[in-house]
């Protein structure tokens, strides 16, 4: 919080502001989670493969029950390495479902699927995505106790080439995360299948602006069809308030511009 702060007021100095505002700390977050701006060319097939794969995540995301709801997506090159990146506001909670868990395996597929469905192609850019599926599946059937061809046990995680339980057990724990992970990308295909104009309508909205907010994604989507928890409602409810304040507050620069001009 304190490293946001500063980021904000770092960014109003540069613009003069006499106040930090909503959009600084917006800016902030940005720049805490991936980093800086970077100036990163792209050709324009290359933003608008990130443009899809961004909206992918975000797709899947918004029609998943189980899924961390969505605040923002961009695909504004940052310094840590990201082309694009989905951010998402985390349910503060200890304890996960295997229908959380599972869900968040299909959002996280949400991007290669949608390169796969609309270009025909796939790229590297789910490298990382990749690894997060994993991580999750192997939690799923070797750590948590979740899955019934391996049974309600827990093992440690491998050490160098030290695997706490037996070859054929390995083989075992392989076969039941590669058919895990294959379901989930056969479920988000599906879905992408059956939401395709919502991923474009999303797509070319990033293509045009880079950075939606939350209430740019309802406007695209439509309102999510589960429940909306009150601190993601009063969130959605004080941007669109700043939003408008800005709008506002343009309108009368612009007019007191042209009575300036008037009395020139």
């Amino acid at each position: 919080i304190a490293n946001v702060c500063n980021e904000a007021a770092i960014l109003a100095a540069r613009e003069s502001a006499k106040a930090i505002r909503f959009n600084h700390f917006d800016g902030a977050v940005d720049r805490v989670l991936a980093g800086l701006k970077r100036q990163q060319l792209l050709s324009p097939e290359e933003r608008k493969v990130i443009a899809y794969h961004e909206a992918g995540h975000a797709v899947t995301s918004w029609f998943l029950e189980h899924s961390n709801p969505l605040l923002k997506i961009t695909i504004i090159p940052r310094s840590k390495g990201a082309l694009g990146f989905t951010q998402y506001l985390p349910d503060d909670i200890a304890l996960y479902t295997k229908e959380r868990i599972l869900d968040m395996v299909s959002t996280v597929y949400g991007g290669r699927v949608a390169e796969e469905l609309f270009f025909n192609q796939i790229t590297t850019g789910a490298q990382d995505d990749f690894m997060k599926a994993r991580e999750l599946c192997y939690g799923l059937v070797a750590q948590f106790g979740m899955s019934d061809a391996i049974g309600k046990v827990a093992f440690r995680q491998e050490e160098g080439f030290h695997k706490p339980f037996s070859e054929q057990t390995s083989f075992l724990i392989d076969n039941e995360v590669k058919e895990i992970a294959n379901s989930c990308y056969e479920r988000t295909k599906n879905l992408l299948s059956e939401h395709r104009e919502d991923v474009e309508k999303l797509a070319e909205l990033l293509l045009i602006k880079e950075s939606v907010d939350l209430s740019d994604i309802t406007e695209a989507l439509g309102e999510r069809p589960f429940e909306t928890k009150e601190n993601l409602k009063e969130y959605l409810t004080e941007i669109r308030a700043r939003k408008a304040e800005v709008q506002e507050e343009a309108t009368v620069s612009s007019e007191s511009e042209k009575e300036v001009e008037k009395i020139e």
